[in-house]
């Protein structure tokens, strides 16, 4: 068992598009060391090359366009969902069993409270719906319908979780043209960019470290990849 603060969290942030497969697995092994209490827990911060992911719920009606970006089954929950560049994920791998006991609802509450302020510091109201996952920002225009702007899937296993959020900051948004959101096909997805906020990826990861410090109650401690023990084949492409 390693020496460390358990009142801390790792803060990891990679350059370049890291490919899907070298993320799960890395969250993997860093899942199992937080559960033996070998390893602090953690917040990783990339961006995806273009692809879809099918969550435990997907339906596969859903994916309209199977050959358009490589598709990848995963663990966590929910249905499809498209990752890329200009969109930030956040894999959130935290003692969940520590902060809120059994209760994974909490937690997705706090993760949802956690983006909500972030997109506040950035001038942008959204909102959660007890129908509908995930983030939403809803139009001036009282006529038109909510648009998703931050899409949550977690997994928890042996109390402690991995996967997390996707924040659309400056995404292809025609990308999404290929799956049904998050199995929703009457409301459409937006984003930072799209809604005119300027706002850049550095600038979307300041918002979300201090609301996460916040939210969580939690410092955090900013490490590079490799001393986080994340191998430097991580990133595909600048």
């Amino acid at each position: 068992m390693m020496d460390f603060d358990r009142s801390r969290v790792q803060w990891i942030t990679s350059s370049g598009l890291v490919e899907h497969p070298f993320s799960v697995a890395a969250m993997e092994r860093r899942v199992a060391a937080i559960r033996h209490q070998n390893a602090p827990e953690l917040v990783w911060l990339l961006e995806h090359p273009p692809l879809y992911t099918a969550g435990t719920s997907a339906r596969a009606a859903d994916l309209k366009e199977p050959d358009r970006f490589p598709v990848f089954t995963t663990g966590r929950g929910g249905q499809y969902t498209y990752h890329g560049p200009g969109q930030r994920i956040a894999y959130v791998m935290l003692d969940v069993q520590r902060r809120f006991g059994s209760d994974v609802r909490a937690f997705v509450g706090a993760l949802e409270r956690w983006i909500i302020a972030a997109l506040a510091d950035l001038g942008i109201a959204s909102e959660v719906h007890p129908d509908r996952v995930g983030v939403w920002v809803c139009p001036q225009d009282t006529t038109a319908t909510e648009r998703k702007i931050a899409a949550i899937g977690i997994r928890v296993r042996h109390g402690v979780s991995f996967h997390g959020v996707s924040l659309n900051v400056a995404p292809d948004l025609t990308h999404f043209d290929g799956i049904v959101p998050c199995g929703i096909a009457d409301r459409g997805v937006t984003s930072l960019a799209d809604l005119g906020c300027s706002a850049s990826i550095k600038d979307v990861d300041m918002c979300l470290r201090q609301s996460f410090e916040t939210t969580f109650g939690s410092g955090t401690d900013l490490v590079s990849p490799a001393a986080a023990g994340l191998i430097a084949r991580e990133a595909v492409s600048k």
